[in-house]
């Protein structure tokens, strides 16, 4: 029996006045995968991330939540979500955001002990104050505190923001810990492609609030090809399958999914990088 999806999204779209943040956006996360949320500056990702955790409703469609709506139950018990801007109390001590965060989820699953170890394993001390904390040190308090509801769905939205390497390297190792550990499904935005590709293993690419790709990493690389090979022979890639081309000087490259190589041209299996930025350049194709 197939396990059902851990977050379901279908249909969805997101209506500011006269502006579609996002249109008929459909995807599934199965459960236990780190998810890679791609996408440029705009292209919906945070909208998609807060009608997930039902702080807007969508102007169309559906969206279940670990078997629940968030429309009409709010975020579920068993997820937990990071905002972008790691919105902590500034003039709290390291202890009182704990406990602050302990009133907060008191009807949930909070673990204090498991937020307090993250911490402390930060080498951030408990009377020290948010405002004084680096913003390595924040991200660091951020996540402890979204892993102390023990979720089964952890959200982030832009994690690695602002952080330096050293940060984010410290940030990721934390997550994927966890992960490993608890079998808990990650899904994190990013409009970086290098901090999350060695990290994920499930791929939601979104451009102008659509979803343009979607599914399992290996899958997609398998089921694409990067052609290179004459500039004359560009009237065999126009076709269906061709994602993207470019032509520079007498030489051809392009992105194809599903089709056979034509006369002349080298196939090989592409990377995520040719991937993504193939799908971001994407001529726009007719509704």
């Amino acid at each position: 029996m197939t396990e059902a999806p851990v977050l379901r999204v279908d249909g969805v779209g997101k209506q500011f006045r006269a502006r579609w943040a996002l249109r008929d956006c459909s995807l599934e996360l199965p459960r236990g995968q780190v998810s890679a949320l791609i996408g440029p500056n705009g292209a919906g990702k945070s909208t998609l991330l807060m009608l997930v955790t039902g702080l807007l409703r969508p102007t169309t469609g559906t969206i279940d939540v670990l078997g629940e709506d968030p429309t009409r139950t709010g975020m579920p018990t068993g997820a937990s979500f990071m905002a972008q801007h790691k919105p902590l109390y500034r003039t709290f001590r390291v202890a009182e955001m704990l406990r602050a965060a302990a009133t907060l989820n008191r009807h949930g699953r909070w673990d204090a002990g498991h937020a307090a170890r993250l911490v402390e394993e930060a080498g951030i001390g408990p009377q020290e104050r948010v405002r004084e904390l680096s913003a390595g040190q924040r991200a660091r308090v951020a996540l402890a505190i979204a892993l102390g509801r023990r979720p089964d769905l952890l959200l982030l939205d832009e994690p690695l923001a602002e952080l330096d390497p050293l940060a984010r390297r410290q940030v990721m190792g934390t997550l994927l810990a966890e992960a490993a550990e608890t079998g808990m499904t990650v899904l994190m935005s990013s409009h970086v492609l290098a901090d999350l590709e060695d990290a994920c293993d499930h791929l939601v690419l979104l451009r102008h609030g659509r979803v343009r790709l979607a599914g399992d990493i290996d899958a997609l690389l398998d089921g694409h090809r990067h052609l290179t090979g004459p500039a004359d022979g560009n009237a065999d890639l126009a076709h269906p399958a061709t994602v993207h081309t470019t032509t520079a000087g007498r030489q051809t490259r392009a992105l194809v999914r599903g089709m056979d190589t034509p006369p002349g041209f080298r196939a090989e299996r592409p990377g995520l990088d040719d991937l993504v930025l193939a799908y971001l350049q994407e001529p726009e194709r007719a509704a």
